[in-house]
């Protein structure tokens, strides 16, 4: 008989004012030692509920209604909080998704590791030092030392990513919950992640609990999968089998999310056609030889980078964390401070030589989505406020009531008026990034520029909005400067693409071009680090 590290067994979480509301119902799974089971379903599904269980940190609202959790033969259902205090951190590992809320902002990065380390091993302050600059160069953080020093806002998103994942793996845990813990990284960064994981696992025996919303990450990483809908188990079984030859049909709607995409918008034929057509047509966005340097930063963080996007065209700009595609976005937007080589041209307007007139007309014509819809909407303000609050901060008049307005741009982006009065909580991650959407779009602007509108999103809601993003541009004409470190979302979606690596644009093109044949060995190594995923 096989023992398993985890063993949940018939588990059901419910409201604790309200048995009859469960978020999880009948949930069964094990691990065995050195295996790594994936937990995938959408936005909602009852991922977050039982990673939440497994580690004894239900919020006071919920409550497990019936149902066990065993680590390691130990039965967790009677444990009190000085027991699972004594689990977590050690014979339970966590790399949650968001290190910008599990990373303590007054304290050194270096500390934090250092902390979970002598919490649960009584070793000199010396010797934590070490363990906990070797956790960090495992994580796949180069320069641990220097990096130990900083705090947090000093690291880019991916190093703090890479910060929570030594947290989580510094005490080589029996059981490690890894809740989208590569969601912010790179494809070549997230190999690197994973390949460590995978090491630690031999090394140690760790089982790994991946939840993940990335179908192609658990085709290629888990053993096994378990697919959740509605906080019900409605399919597991070999990654191979329930990704391949999915039975239930919420779990082909999930494959087909991922497998059901085109290779290009339009033929290749017709891609090289249009090039040459746009090529001697003006550019919308003309960014020419642009150099930046960060205020007391050692190298430049844009290097000599040229770039050009046409009218109703969408340009993915891909590379790893530190790349300087946000310094490339931060230019765009006139969001850089200090002295600045090269041209950012919007219509063939420098914009760094404008009237106060004209860098209004610029803040209409050029908007941004961003990441984390919900750090990017006012939590306080409603549908309709965030909505309108471009429109008279820009002292732009419009035809209709406020009231028809606001309903127009949420039917732009397939909402209701029923969501007019709402606030940001009130949403689903899918929602808020349409509401996002519908703010960018409501000034009619030009050029949109998408900063990883969708990496936060599961798999199902990114489809939607991957959709959603190309027919408002073939309906707006509307151009879209696209920020993503998801290859596969850059040749769905994009027509043209360039790849940046230390400031550098080091490869760009047509997306069939770039895809297919790379003219840069870095082009070829992200390419290399796609995860797989065939379906039948």
């Amino acid at each position: 008989m096989i023992l398993m590290v985890l063993d949940v067994n018939d588990l059901s979480v419910s409201l604790t004012h309200d048995p009859e509301q469960q978020l999880l119902r009948g949930v069964s799974l094990s691990i065995a030692h050195g295996e790594t089971l994936a937990v995938v379903g959408a936005s909602g599904s009852g991922k977050t509920t039982l990673a939440n269980a497994v580690l004894g940190l239900l919020p006071s609202t919920l409550t497990v209604s019936s149902g066990g959790i065993e680590l390691d033969g130990q039965n967790l259902s009677a444990a009190t909080e000085t027991q699972w205090r004594q689990l977590r951190g050690s014979a339970l590992g966590l790399v949650p998704q968001d290190p910008l809320s599990n990373l303590d902002p007054l304290y050194r990065t270096g500390r934090q590791v250092e902390e979970v380390i002598t919490l649960h091993q009584r070793i000199s302050s010396h010797e934590a030092r070490e363990r906990s600059l070797a956790a960090l160069e495992n994580a796949g953080l180069n320069e641990p030392a220097e990096l130990a020093e900083r705090y947090p806002h000093q690291l880019s998103g991916g190093q703090r990513q890479r910060v929570l994942i030594a947290i989580g793996t510094a005490n080589a845990p029996k059981l490690l919950i890894a809740d989208e813990p590569t969601s912010a990284l790179d494809v070549t960064v997230q190999r690197r992640i994973l390949d460590r994981l995978h090491t630690i696992q031999n090394e140690t025996g760790t089982a790994i609990l991946l939840i993940t919303h990335d179908l192609r990450l658990a085709a290629e990483r888990a053993h096994r999968v378990v697919v959740l809908h509605d906080g019900v188990v409605v399919e597991t079984g070999e990654s191979s089998t329930v990704l391949n030859h999915p039975t239930q049909a919420y779990t082909k709607a999930l494959v087909a999310a991922v497998t059901d995409v085109p290779v290009t918008q339009v033929p290749v034929a017709e891609v090289t056609a249009a090039s040459a057509v746009e090529s001697a047509a003006p550019a919308l966005l003309d960014v020419r030889d642009l150099t930046y340097t960060y205020p007391r930063a050692s190298a430049p963080a844009l290097r000599e980078v040229s770039l050009s996007i046409a009218p109703g065209k969408t340009l993915a700009l891909v590379g790893e964390s530190g790349s300087g595609k946000t310094t490339v976005t931060r230019a765009v937007l006139q969001l850089l401070h200090g002295p600045m080589s090269g041209e950012v041209l919007i219509d063939g307007t420098n914009i760094q030589n404008t009237s106060r007139t004209d860098r209004a007309r610029y803040r209409r014509d050029v908007r941004a989505v961003f990441q984390d819809p919900g750090a990017s909407l006012n939590p306080t303000r409603s549908v309709a406020a965030s909505l309108l609050e471009p429109l008279r901060s820009l002292g732009i008049e419009t035809s209709g009531r406020p009231d028809e307005v606001v309903a127009e741009a949420l039917a732009a982006v397939g909402l209701s008026p029923e969501h007019t009065d709402r606030i940001p909580r009130e949403l689903s991650g899918g929602q808020k990034q349409r509401v996002a959407i519908a703010r960018a779009l409501i000034t009619n602007p030009k050029l949109v520029i998408c900063d990883e509108p969708i990496s936060a999103l599961d798999v199902l809601v990114q489809r939607q909005v991957l959709d959603l993003l190309a027919q408002l541009q073939a309906d707006l004409g509307v151009s879209y400067l696209f920020i993503t470190h998801d290859l596969a979302v850059a040749r769905r979606i994009a027509h043209e693409t360039a790849v940046m690596r230390q400031g550098r644009v080091v490869d760009s093109g047509s997306t069939e071009r770039v895809f297919t044949e790379p003219r840069s060995d870095y082009t070829r190594e992200l390419l290399s680090a796609i995860p797989a995923f065939s379906a039948a």
